[in-house]
């Protein structure tokens, strides 16, 4: 089990803070944020006391003349180096960024053209560490992305010009999103084109808090599966990332931005609130070790929401899971600024229980190699003392020798199955390299 990681990132005051002669009221020291009001300091400052939270992680990225700021470098080092090592370990990942409208969420996931943030720079390790394993061993890696938003409690499949799908949930794999394109991709660059037509049909506005303001939760997955064959045992495991950039909370008065502002602002907030209830219910559940909400008779109200419905394993399930909350430092936000410190000091009381996503007949052949080992110990030691009789020395070796063979068909059907899928990767390559040989022609 393991505990959500919270890291909280502050970013410069931006030009409409500057007009209104903003003060700078936020404060990071090592991993603690600290907040003051400044109604109170200009009160009485001998006694007000900043709030101050500890995080895992507390980014300054509000100044880079500042010793202590923090870069997308840094917070990629931090954060995504562990998201890539997690995939590649077989576990499933999940980096959730939250926070007030203009904070500055979806510049530390997408970032710009010149600072690019956390998902471009993890896709772009990923392919980078892949090229690396492939050139050193006989492993094969099979990836695919997908890319989608939720707005106004519609799925929208961001890869296929916008599709409205519907959510569904398998029994055994959980939430899914029917119809949902997932394109397989072979390097950085295929990654970056799917981006850019994701990017490019997203739901944005404009309003008094945020020109280009994010109207929809976007959520781009990778599907990471790879398989390799290592002396006669066969390894092989999938993972599933969730990079995850929240629509930004935000007050009706604040934003401004008409009717249509208003009705988009309460959907938003809506998803919000659900978000908070199941965070709120699975952080008192895991303080008090589960038996607080079974003397309740509560659930975890995933379903009251698209959102939560589709990472409910991101959220106490199946899961490394990071959130980064990105808050504003001016003091006119300060309401905001407060309870998105708060909202992530509860997200760190989230217990998870991640688990290796091995294949099942690899897992299979894994136990009984070791029941293997085990039988031939027993074996040699009944020979050397006669500890058992030769009736039972005779079931050790049935057993034996139908365990080696059980081995040796589980071992040659994954094999056959490795190598069929790598055909199909290098076909789908060629394929693909083909036509993009005829489209610069």
């Amino acid at each position: 089990m393991v505990c959500v990681r919270v890291a909280v990132r502050v970013r410069p005051l931006n030009k409409r803070e500057k007009d209104l002669s903003s003060k700078v009221i936020v404060h990071m020291e090592g991993k603690t944020t600290s907040i003051i009001n400044v109604k109170d300091a200009l009160t009485n400052s001998s006694e007000v006391k900043p709030k101050s939270f500890t995080y895992d992680f507390s980014y300054d990225s509000s100044n880079d003349e500042k010793p202590n700021f923090v870069s997308q470098d840094k917070v990629f080092t931090d954060l995504g180096h562990d998201v890539l090592e997690d995939a590649f370990e077989g576990y499933n990942a999940c980096i959730l960024a939250y926070g007030q409208t203009g904070s500055g969420k979806s510049y530390t996931m997408m970032g710009n053209a010149g600072d690019v943030g956390l998902i471009p720079r993890i896709c772009e390790g990923l392919f980078s560490r892949i090229t690396h394993l492939s050139q050193a061993d006989h492993t094969s890696f099979h990836t695919a992305v997908s890319y989608l938003e939720i707005y106004k409690e519609r799925v929208r499949d961001l890869l296929s010009e916008g599709r409205c799908l519907r959510v569904r949930e398998h029994p055994v794999e959980g939430p899914y999103v029917e119809g949902l394109s997932t394109p397989q991709v072979h390097s950085y660059s295929d990654v970056e084109k799917l981006m850019e037509k994701g990017n490019g049909s997203r739901v944005t506005a404009s309003t008094a808090m945020n020109d280009t303001s994010s109207r929809s939760h976007a959520i781009f997955t990778i599907n990471f599966r790879q398989a390799q064959l290592d002396a006669e045992q066969p390894s092989e495991t999938t993972s599933k990332v969730h990079l995850v950039d929240l629509v930004g909370s935000e007050r009706a008065d604040a934003a401004r931005g008409g009717w249509m502002r208003l009705k988009e602002g309460a959907s938003i907030n809506k998803s919000l609130v659900v978000l908070g209830n199941v965070i709120s219910a699975l952080a008192d559940m895991s303080m008090s070790g589960g038996s607080k909400m079974k003397k309740k008779g509560s659930f975890i109200p995933y379903r009251d929401s698209l959102l939560t419905w589709l990472l409910k394993d991101s959220l106490g399930g199946n899961s490394k899971t990071i959130m980064i909350a990105t808050i504003s430092p001016a003091n006119v936000n300060y309401t905001e600024t407060l309870s998105t410190l708060r909202y992530a000091n509860r997200v760190k009381n989230i217990v998870n229980q991640p688990t290796v996503n091995e294949d099942g007949s690899v897992k299979i052949i894994r136990e009984l190699r070791e029941e293997i080992a085990n039988l031939k110990a027993l074996l040699e030691k009944g020979t050397r003392v006669s500890p058992v009789g030769p009736k039972q020395v005779v079931s050790v070796e049935e057993k034996l020798h139908r365990n080696e063979a059980r081995v040796l068909q589980l071992t040659q059907e994954w094999t056959n199955k490795w190598r069929e899928t790598q055909n199909i990767l290098r076909s789908s390559l060629a394929a693909q390299e083909r036509s993009q040989g005829r489209l610069r022609l």
